[in-house]
């Protein structure tokens, strides 16, 4: 496991780098792997309906809320620790005549703003390895939902030990630095009292965004270079290296991506 950084400064420095126009430049409006197909998928697994109020927990700018209420009709609140972010995703679900079904706000995923049993689901895409507390998380999930309700996650799974172009807050903003392996994020949703129903891979989602994140990377450093493109302050050859660090653990198996679902107990 990589050591952890200053607490405050990963919370912060995670939620500035997606709230950045920097992010959507090399990942994309979805902003994790598998795009909205994935966010579909989850949707399906927990078998969302219009009558459901779902949680999207580090919502970001809203792509995945957004994604539901438009596919199963349900009602989503997204929580971010960005203010930026949250007003990005307030904005979108305007201009995408969706507001009356999406509401954002700010908000700590190790200490959710809401009372217990609130929510008829919770989903956490591609955030939850960043979060420094990954116990005092996954028990804010449960105790949100209602019982007998669904928590989704997909996230990076880390199986083998990574090369040290992985390591340091840079790493954990990419969301590769804290990963951990499909069995301790299963352990730590049972530790919060949650009973796992599937574990799902889908690594072919994240070797084909890694590969469209070092095409991504090249253009835009060309781009920089003749100024077509404003990114101040980017260490182009820590970002190559670590790209390319990532597609060989990719390649190699020692990353991966995932799909955890599980179930407050009915009481």
């Amino acid at each position: 496991m990589t050591t952890l950084p200053n607490v405050a400064l990963v919370k912060s420095c995670c939620a500035s780098a997606y709230a950045s126009d920097w992010a959507t430049v090399l990942v994309g409006d979805s902003m994790h792997p598998g795009g909205d197909a994935l966010t579909e998928r989850i949707g399906d697994l927990i078998a969302l309906t219009g009558a459901d109020h779902v949680i999207d927990v580090a919502s970001g700018r809203g792509r995945s809320a957004m994604t539901l209420a438009r596919r199963f009709g349900c009602t989503v609140t997204g929580v971010d620790y960005s203010p930026k972010a949250v007003a990005q995703a307030g904005s979108a679900a305007q201009l995408a005549g969706l507001q009356d079904r999406l509401t954002f706000r700010t908000g700590d995923a190790e200490a959710l703003p809401f009372p217990e049993s609130s929510f008829a689901a919770a989903i956490c895409e591609c955030a939850f390895c960043t979060f420094p507390s990954k116990a005092a998380a996954a028990a804010e999930l449960a105790r949100v939902v209602r019982p007998g309700g669904a928590v989704a996650i997909s996230d990076l799974t880390r199986r083998a030990p990574l090369p040290p172009e992985l390591d340091g807050l840079l790493s954990w903003v990419a969301c590769v630095g804290d990963a951990r392996s499909e069995e301790e994020y299963a352990s730590l949703l049972v530790e919060a009292g949650l009973v796992v129903e599937l574990v799902e891979r889908h690594d072919a989602a994240l070797a084909e965004l890694v590969s469209t994140i070092r095409m991504r990377l090249l253009g835009a450093e060309v781009a920089a270079n003749v100024k077509r493109l404003d990114l101040p302050g980017v260490d182009w050859l820590a970002a190559r290296r670590m790209a390319a660090a990532a597609d060989a653990a990719v390649r190699d198996g020692s990353l991966g991506y995932a799909v955890i679902v599980a179930r407050r107990p009915a009481e």
